[in-house]
């Protein structure tokens, strides 16, 4: 029976439908075969090199030997698209260099398909909170060109290896897309051991398959519907309505889930061009700054004056009965040591007042940082903005302020209504994390309590500080305490309770981005090629100088010597911005502030707010001890100040940098379009794939181009901002 049977199959394998079937059983087994090999190899041409930094151009860029960026399309309709010449132009381009962008083609906003290319992982981002590298550990001196000229700091590899702080929240889960409609895969590897550590982390990485910005993006935009208005703050201020006024601001630091994709509206009564330099010093227009409290502030203080469409500042009357002229003096007359304008160059002021503390520093040449309060709902750090005065907001309870340890030359409160002897002295032990050693802390109020008294010498004898006078002003009646920060390690011995207790050697002193406040005192730097054993140069020989701590000091020179040609060649001259007009700047990606020095030595009638940010590497104790401010942060969340605050903000490779981290990168533009002023400036310089698209985002915005270039692969775009609203 077995013998017929296969007999009978034999024969049918002979018949011409037999042999049909087997071709397609074999075509289809070799189509499986090539599937399952195209999954597991990359073709050969997909290895590509990406240049990182801006450093191949040896010159500014000028228009005599530049081309302008492939246009977008120049629609009527409020939600831009790049054409197909545009997609045609950068395509070439890529083609041309072999380069996939960020490692893939763009995602497309219909079908989403994945082409086939070799992926460009991003490193993963730890979950814990890592902590800043000490500042000694400056980017190599690789990305510095023959010529003197420095792009970006490093790559990104360095900068990962640069010591990093990041903020622990959750990174886009498996299978997201982001708001641009690029795929998110999120993958699980283990990290190799640590030498002598048994554990293994597991953490995970993010691949992001498409480019920064969807070159197929439409955008609409809405004005933001929220409690603030137009003094909306995202991360400082409450969307949600709690019934009382007074609480409708955070605790502490408390970003959206999802950063805010509207637009803040202008104030209900108009905004007019701010009032320029020197005179802001004096006016500010009114309705610039409006607020529901600041009208009854205005009638209960006599150094705030309502004068027509304008809020103006009396010379005669300031927060300080006798001027604020002689407080200063009196100060230095207290602490001779105490010398404006020289030694003392970097000031921390705690609250806000009326500003005249800091128009006073100013014109003797100091710098002075104001810390508004996140529960001064007269917002006067507003104010002080529009008049043209350093400022952030911060809350200031449990966490850490964005700042680098042991970098103000001195700290103010007067009157700031702190409790510094509460909640175990942590307010003031984050205060001696900030002073330098042999740094000054000022304490001044009008009305002493004696309790209050009896707890802060017991924290401060705790914390070793020394009272280096204490006097009271006949013609102010203003109580005035000089304390004075240890600068060495040898009274912390002497102690005979040892609390607050010592840190760990392991605890950075300068991690500062979502970290609690620890209940330590960190031990002072001894060695020479340590930070903080020595003070600065005086102003303004420090702002050039180098000690001996700052390791690589070619690379920083080369720094300065690069920006200073730009800023020269290109900025002042080549771009059309009316500099009187600028006052408050910010470089929103500092490296060791040479952008901010060479544009403070050739106009002097502005400041630069430097920040780095917290997964790059730790520059920002450089940029302090040459004598500018600056904070950390993470562009993946709003910044810390009120909307309208800035004149002209500097982006040099920026989006490049946060590709693989931010998953909308296009809320940090919505940013950018909330802490700018109507009129405002943005110089952005980046790889065309990423200044194509950005140019569509910021016309959807209505602002206005004024200058894009094109070299290479690099670019620079110049925009002005308007008064457009949806």
């Amino acid at each position: 029976m077995a013998l017929a049977r296969m007999t009978r199959l034999a024969r049918q394998a002979k018949r011409p439908f037999g042999l049909c079937a087997k071709m397609t059983a074999v075509g289809i087994l070799g189509l499986c075969f090539i599937f399952v090999w195209s999954i597991f190899s990359s073709p050969s041409s997909s290895v590509t090199t990406q240049r990182e930094s801006f450093d191949d151009i040896a010159e500014p860029i000028s228009s005599s030997r530049s081309i302008p960026l492939p246009p977008v399309n120049k629609s009527n309709s409020n939600q831009p698209s790049t054409d197909s010449e545009s997609k045609k132009a950068l395509e070439s381009k890529q083609q041309e260099t072999h380069k996939v962008n960020n490692g893939s083609v763009p995602v497309g906003n219909k079908d989403h398909q994945n082409h086939h290319h070799h992926q460009e992982t991003a490193k993963p981002v730890k979950r814990q909170r890592q902590q800043h590298g000490t500042s000694e550990k400056v980017p190599s001196s690789e990305g510095v060109k023959e010529n003197g000229q420095e792009g970006d700091s490093a790559t990104d590899e360095d900068e990962e290896e640069a010591g990093e702080v990041v903020d622990g929240k959750e990174e886009v889960g498996e299978g997201e897309r982001n708001e641009n409609g690029d795929l998110v895969e999120v993958e699980n590897e283990e990290e190799e051991q640590d030498e002598g550590s048994e554990k293994v982390e597991k953490r995970k990485k993010q691949k992001f398959k498409g480019p920064v910005f969807d070159p197929n993006g439409h955008y609409s935009w809405r004005l933001c519907n929220t409690r603030s208005k137009f003094n909306y703050i995202p991360c400082i201020d409450m969307e949600t309505s709690s019934g009382k006024l007074q609480s409708y601001r955070h605790t502490e630091r408390s970003c959206p889930r999802n950063s805010p994709m509207c637009l803040v509206p202008l104030p209900h009564e108009g905004y007019g061009t701010p009032v320029r330099w020197p005179e802001s010093k004096l006016k500010v227009l009114y309705k610039n700054v409006a607020h529901p409290k600041l009208a009854d502030f205005v009638k209960r203080s006599s150094w705030l004056v309502q004068s027509g469409e304008y809020l103006a500042f009396p010379q005669n009357q300031t927060e300080f009965k006798g001027g604020v002229g002689h407080y200063l003096d009196f100060i230095e007359e207290m602490v001779p040591d105490i010398e404006w304008g020289k030694n003392i160059r970097i000031v921390l002021d705690i609250g806000c007042g009326d500003s005249s503390f800091e128009a006073s520093l100013l014109d003797k040449d100091v710098l002075t940082l104001v810390l508004g309060l996140k529960d001064d709902l007269v917002d006067l750090a507003q104010v002080a903005l529009e008049r043209g005065f350093p400022a952030i907001v911060s809350p200031f309870g449990t966490r850490r302020l964005p700042f680098p340890s042991g970098v103000f030359d001195a700290i103010h409160c007067f009157s700031c209504g702190i409790p510094w002897h509460s909640n175990e002295g942590k307010r003031l032990l984050e205060m001696n994390r900030l002073l330098r050693p042999g740094g000054y802390f000022i304490l001044s109020s009008k009305h002493d309590n004696i309790e209050v008294e009896e707890a802060m010498t017991k924290l401060t004898a705790s914390l070793c500080w020394n009272i280096l006078a204490h006097k009271t002003d006949e013609d102010s009646d203003v109580s005035v305490k000089i304390y004075q920060k240890p600068d060495s390690n040898d009274i912390y011995e002497l102690r005979r309770k040892k609390n607050p207790p010592i840190c760990k050697e392991t605890e950075n002193p300068d991690a500062a981005w979502y970290v609690p406040i620890k209940t330590c005192l960190h031990t002072i730097p001894l060695s020479i090629e340590q930070r903080g054993t020595e003070w600065p140069e005086d102003w303004p020989k420090r702002l050039e100088t180098y000690p001996e701590w700052m390791s690589n000091k070619e690379r920083l020179i080369a720094d300065s010597s690069h920006w200073k040609a730009i800023v020269d060649k290109s900025y002042l001259a080549g771009i059309g911005i009316d500099w009187s007009s600028i006052r408050n700047v910010m470089d929103m990606k500092a490296i060791h502030g040479g952008f901010a020095a060479a544009l403070s030595q050739s106009q002097k009638n502005l400041w630069v707010m430097n920040v780095v940010p917290v997964h790059a590497p730790d520059t920002l104790p450089i940029v302090y001890e040459r004598g500018l401010i600056g904070v950390y942060h993470d562009w993946c969340e709003p910044f810390s100040t009120y909307p309208r605050s800035y004149d002209l903000l500097h982006a040099d490779h920026l989006f490049s940098r946060l590709k693989n981290r931010c998953k909308q990168p296009v809320t940090i533009v919505v940013e950018m379009d909330r802490i700018l002023r109507p009129g405002g400036w943005v110089i952005v310089r980046d790889k065309v794939e990423i200044l194509v698209p950005l140019e569509g985002i910021l016309k959807s915005l209505k602002w206005e181009m004024r200058l894009t270039y094109a070299q290479d692969k690099e670019g620079m775009l110049c925009a002005q901002k308007t008064m457009w609203r949806p």
